[in-house]
């Protein structure tokens, strides 16, 4: 709030205000603390005291956005006000006039066209300013006009999101906007029109409940509240305290509902390097630079080796100075922009997931974390996902499916995360729904075991058009240790066990069940991340460019078989030399 503002100042009085205005001081309404406007700002109209991020215009958002602060508004269909002849304390009509007078915008949605990172992009806004950005008919069909226009210009959407809901003075014809808009969304999708939504503070009600929350990609500005009912309403109903950070950027994080928390001066670059991936725009090949850790020891080797050859490759494949999925997306991936959530219930950090460019190439890039440190394998559950992984991976592969992006999975797990949690949330109904979404999607697919091939929750990210295997990495249905123990009811004849499964790359080979080895450095991965990244993204690089010659209407077919084939007639399979 500006220190000394006075409620309702007229548009005769604008000017001579603004000017007033520009030399003032303003009171923080979080922190209390008077701020020079100016330092306020250049701050990006941020509290430079208290870090708490301000309702910005449609003008000061698009010159933060658009390259240059260039950009050009686009006219928005009009409608006649107040259809209902609403009247509370005030008439409706007289409501609209004094937000017009006050802000210098017709209604709560402005949208213009502009470049981001040089790619040409459509910006909608909704603009909290305008009767707390609530969402009436002009609104409504600001939006759906400004998706069509999008879609007619095959320009990405970005809809800018600060509302306080449905606007109540409308009653069920701003109710149908959320209908409406929806509308829109789905056409941006049939489209391909890359569809981005940026929540920023607030975004309640309506809004969110609509086209708010349905982005290709949703992120969360940092500060921002965002729910569908507000705080107190809540707490009035379950007559109970709410979480201090409840229905905060970061509470959405945790539970699923965005992909990213982005604080403003990183908004640009963020939205840059997102869009240069949906859109396919060329980037040169980088060369891979990446250093083996120093505390690998080469000479080491793990407890249990030399018992025989199998379940030396399963110690190989479970070395803890092997590379993991954030170290192999560090080496090879460029413009890297991870993304979170299942949208229904958490965000999972056993099962990662983003998009980038492999080794040029755009891809949705996805797998299992395992962790390196004490905190960050507890972090990561040691690769073992819940159901919201599993969800997240699903979500990732309809993305890349929407915008021809080819999928690579790099699985490395133990298998599913076995709790009562998972149990309770539906564990098996959500590996099984990740293979079918794996085998239905129409765009490329490699899918890489890169260390532990365990189970379920392996085969989960596991169904892509080409199989790859590391030398040493292994892929079964159990554990050995876990088979001994059952069938041998003895635990020591692990290596026995190991042997008998036909566990390794050799073995997937024999029996079909994979279509390449990708060679690892003499004494296994670990011992030299360099090579073992320059011939993981090679490999993978070459199926890309044979799979982008199929037709991807085909591509599920072609799948299926693939899989339908698998495990026929075992005792015709040759033997290796």
């Amino acid at each position: 709030m500006l220190f000394g503002k006075k409620s309702g100042i007229k548009n005769k009085n604008r000017e001579k205000y603004d000017r007033v205005r520009r030399l003032m001081w303003i009171k923080c309404e979080s922190c209390d603390k008077l701020v020079y406007y100016k330092d306020y700002k250049d701050n990006h109209y941020i509290c430079p005291r208290c870090g708490r991020a301000f309702i910005m215009n449609p003008k000061q958002r698009f010159d933060l956005l658009f390259d240059d602060k260039t950009w050009e508004k686009i006219p928005l269909p009009t409608l006649p006000d107040d259809p209902l002849n609403f009247v509370d304390r005030i008439p409706y009509s007289e409501r609209l006039e004094e937000g017009r007078s006050d802000t210098g915008y017709n209604d709560a949605v402005t949208t213009a066209d502009g470049h981001i990172g040089g790619i040409p992009t459509t910006i909608c806004i909704l603009n909290g300013e305008f009767m707390m950005g609530s969402m009436g008919r002009v609104a409504g069909e600001g939006i759906v006009a400004s998706a069509e226009h999008a879609i007619q210009s095959h320009r990405p959407f970005i809809m800018v999101a600060c509302s306080g809901g449905a606007r109540m003075q409308e009653n069920v014809l701003s109710l149908m906007q959320m209908a409406r808009t929806t509308v829109a969304v789905n056409k941006l999708h049939e489209a391909k029109i890359p569809y981005i939504v940026l929540l920023t503070d607030p975004t309640y009600g309506g809004v969110t409940a609509s086209f708010a929350m349905l982005g290709d990609i949703n992120i969360a500005e940092s500060g921002a509240r965002i729910g569908f009912a507000g705080r107190r309403v809540i707490e009035q109903n379950i007559r109970e305290k709410l979480p201090s950070n409840f229905q905060t950027a970061d509470y959405l994080y945790e539970h699923g509902m965005v992909d990213m928390v982005v604080p403003r001066v990183e908004l640009k670059s963020r939205l840059e390097k997102i869009l240069a991936v949906l859109t396919h725009q060329s980037r040169p090949v980088e060369p891979i630079t990446t250093q083996t850790p120093k505390d690998s020891d080469v000479s080491k080797k793990a407890r249990g080796m030399g018992e025989n050859d199998a379940y030396d490759k399963v110690l190989l494949a479970r070395n803890e100075n092997r590379p993991h999925f954030l170290d192999y997306v560090n080496g090879i991936v460029t413009d890297w922009t991870y993304l979170a959530g299942d949208r229904l219930f958490g965000e999972d950090a056993a099962m990662c997931g983003g998009i980038g460019f492999w080794n040029g190439f755009p891809a949705v890039v996805l797998g299992q974390e395992k962790g390196r440190t004490i905190e960050t394998r507890q972090l990561h559950r040691f690769g073992m996902p819940n159901p919201e992984g599993y969800r997240k991976a699903q979500r990732l592969m309809r993305l890349a499916e929407r915008f021809n992006l080819p999928v690579i999975s790099l699985f490395d797990t133990a298998g599913a995360f076995a709790g009562s949690a998972a149990e309770e949330r539906g564990q098996s109904e959500a590996v099984a729904s990740t293979i079918q979404t794996g085998l239905s999607i129409k765009t490329p697919y490699i899918a890489v075991n890169v260390g532990e091939g365990g189970s379920g929750g392996a085969i989960a990210i596991g169904t892509g058009d080409r199989v790859l295997m590391l030398e040493n990495a292994i892929y079964s249905v159990i554990a050995p240790e876990s088979c001994a123990s059952i069938l041998w009811k003895d635990n020591k004849f692990k290596a026995t066990a190991a042997a008998a499964m036909k566990l390794t790359a050799n073995d997937m080979m024999d029996m079909r069940v994979i279509d390449k080895i990708i060679a690892e450095p003499t004494g296994g991965a670990h011992t030299d991340w360099q090579m073992t990244m320059e011939n993981l993204a090679n490999a993978v690089s070459e199926q890309i460019k044979l799979l982008q010659k199929t037709d991807p209407e085909r591509l599920p077919d072609l799948r299926a078989e693939k899989f339908l084939r698998m495990t026929r007639k075992m005792e015709k399979t040759p033997a290796r030399d």
